[in-house]
């Protein structure tokens, strides 16, 4: 397995993909059903498949990550040839950007002394879905890119 395998939640929502992933195998339900009750490992196989091809599709399309901690902010482009981060820190470990108070102090205090903006560009290893999966699995969310937009006029990149 490339990735991680989808949640039961996941999988609820994905349903009737999954029923067609299955289908493409000509696997029916009674088979499915069999193959579950008969041999597990199969089963096992069949899930962790589907979940990495789930992912392909997801890291295919996915142009923008956000990763917010209590004192940095890392916001990613996911281009075509690189990835372009924002990453903005605070100097304070008394304001929590997790928070609503602590965000407002930061939307309130931008240029302040106490705010740092670094940019930096980094091109994709070999497997430019697995490096998008890895900054997923630490933490980044996809996002449509509202934050990273707003930044990039910013600091003028």
């Amino acid at each position: 397995m490339k990735y991680t395998r989808l949640s039961k939640e996941q999988f609820e929502e994905l349903h009737q993909e999954f029923i067609n992933f299955l289908a493409t195998q000509s696997i029916t339900a009674d088979e499915w059903a069999d193959i579950k009750a008969n041999k597990p490992e199969v089963a096992e196989e069949e899930l962790d498949v589907f979940s990495d091809l789930v992912w392909e599709g997801v890291l295919k399309k996915v142009e923008y990550l956000e990763h917010i901690s209590p004192q940095q902010m890392h916001l990613f482009h996911l281009k075509e040839k690189d990835m372009q981060l924002i990453a903005i820190k605070l100097k304070m470990d008394t304001i929590d950007l997790t928070t609503t108070e602590g965000y407002d102090w930061f939307r309130n205090n931008l240029l302040s002394d106490d705010v740092e903006f670094l940019t930096a560009n980094k091109v994709y290893s070999d497997d430019k879905a697995l490096d998008k999966f890895k900054l997923i699995q630490q933490g980044g969310v996809i996002t449509k890119g509202n934050l990273y937009k707003y930044f990039e006029k910013l600091v003028g990149k």
